[in-house]
C-alpha cells in the first residue's frame, strides 16, 4: 500500500516515473527537473533510503516543485505499479527471460502510442549502485536500454530519466524534428546581387592598391569570386556585407565614424575638393582687391 496516498486519482498525461529505493535526495531533485524539461509530472518512489520529504530533493529540483509536491511514496514496486497498465523497465545489463526489449526511440513511441489509447503507463529505474533485481526487472512488460559504450555502461539516474523523458516529448512532435523555434526564413541572393557586391569590393580593393603585384590580379580576383559564390548567401546577408564594406570605403582612421561626413574631407570627393578650391579662390580675391584700395584720410596722404 501507498504510504501517502495520491488525491487525485486521475490518469497521467505521460508515463509514471518510478525510481526504486533511490539513495540521494539529491539525485532525486535532478530526476524531478529532467521530468520538469520535458513535460512529465507523476513521480513515484519505492522505499527512498533516506525517507521523504527531502529538502535536498527540492533544492536540487531547480523550481520543479510541482513535481516534488506531488511525489507518491510507496513501500514495494508490486504497490507502485498496481495501477498500471503497462510498464517499462531500464536497464543497462542482459537478463535471462523472453521479454522484449527495445530501445529509448521505439519505447518513447510505444509509450505514446499506448497513452494516447487510453492505458497508464510507467518506467522503472533501479538504485544508484546496480539499478534493478531481477525480479523486479520481472515486474515489467518489457525491457528498455541505452545504447551505451559496453565499457562504461553506468548512468547516472538522472541522466537515464532525462533520456527518456526526452523521448517521450520527441515522440509526441507532429515531426520528431520540430524544434521550439526556429530562425528567419532567408530568400537567397540573386547572382546579379552577388555580382553587384563582388563588383563594388573590387573597386573598393582596386582603389586602395590590393591587387599587388598587377600580374597576379586575375588570380586574386577568382579567388574572392570563389569566396563570395561558395556559402550561399541570403539576401540579407548581402546587405550587412555591402554595409560593412561600404564603411571602410568612405571611413578611415584618418577620419573615423562620427567625425562628420566623407563630403566635408576634401582629400575624400572631387566634388568636396572643387567647392574647397573655388572658396579658397574667392577669398584670394576679396583679399587682394583690399589691398588696392586707398588707406583712409586720403589718397597720397603719406607723400605729401
Amino acid at each position: 500500500m501507498p504510504a501517502n496516498e495520491d488525491p487525485n486519482d486521475t490518469p497521467a498525461a505521460g508515463p509514471a516515473i518510478i525510481l526504486v529505493e533511490p539513495q540521494l535526495g539529491e539525485n532525486i531533485g535532478m530526476v524531478a527537473r529532467a521530468m520538469a524539461n520535458f513535460g512529465l509530472a507523476e513521480l513515484r518512489l519505492v522505499n527512498p533510503r533516506d525517507g521523504w520529504p527531502s529538502e535536498k530533493a527540492r533544492a536540487a529540483a531547480s523550481r520543479a516543485d510541482h513535481v516534488i509536491d506531488a511525489v507518491r511514496v510507496f513501500d514495494d514496486l508490486a504497490s507502485a505499479i498496481a495501477d498500471l497498465n503497462f510498464v517499462f523497465a531500464t536497464t543497462a545489463r542482459e537478463r535471462d527471460g523472453f521479454k522484449a526489449v527495445r530501445g529509448p526511440v521505439e519505447a518513447g513511441r510505444a509509450l505514446r502510442t499506448r497513452q494516447r489509447a487510453g492505458q497508464r503507463t510507467g518506467i522503472l529505474f533501479g538504485r544508484e549502485r546496480f539499478g534493478l533485481y531481477n525480479e523486479e526487472v520481472g515486474l515489467a512488460d518489457e525491457i528498455v536500454t541505452f545504447p551505451v559504450d559496453p565499457g562504461f555502461s553506468s548512468l547516472n539516474i538522472a541522466q537515464a530519466v532525462l533520456l527518456m523523458s526526452y523521448e517521450w516529448m520527441k515522440s509526441g512532435l507532429d515531426d520528431e524534428t520540430q524544434t521550439n523555434f526556429s530562425g528567419p526564413e532567408l530568400v537567397p541572393a540573386t547572382k546579379e546581387q552577388l555580382q553587384s557586391l563582388f563588383t563594388y569590393l573590387e573597386g573598393a580593393l582596386e582603389a586602395r592598391g590590393y591587387f599587388r603585384p598587377e600580374g597576379k590580379k586575375p588570380k586574386m580576383v577568382d579567388n574572392l569570386r570563389a569566396v563570395l559564390t561558395r556559402a550561399g548567401f541570403a539576401e540579407p546577408e548581402l546587405k550587412v556585407l555591402r554595409g560593412i564594406i561600404s564603411s571602410l570605403d568612405r571611413f578611415s582612421p584618418a577620419m573615423p565614424r562620427g567625425d562628420g561626413s566623407p563630403g566635408d574631407d576634401p582629400r575624400r570627393l572631387p566634388a568636396a575638393a572643387a567647392r574647397a578650391r573655388k572658396a579658397e579662390a574667392g577669398q584670394a580675391h576679396s583679399t587682394n582687391g583690399d589691398d588696392n584700395d586707398a588707406p583712409l584720410g586720403g589718397k597720397g596722404t603719406d607723400n605729401d
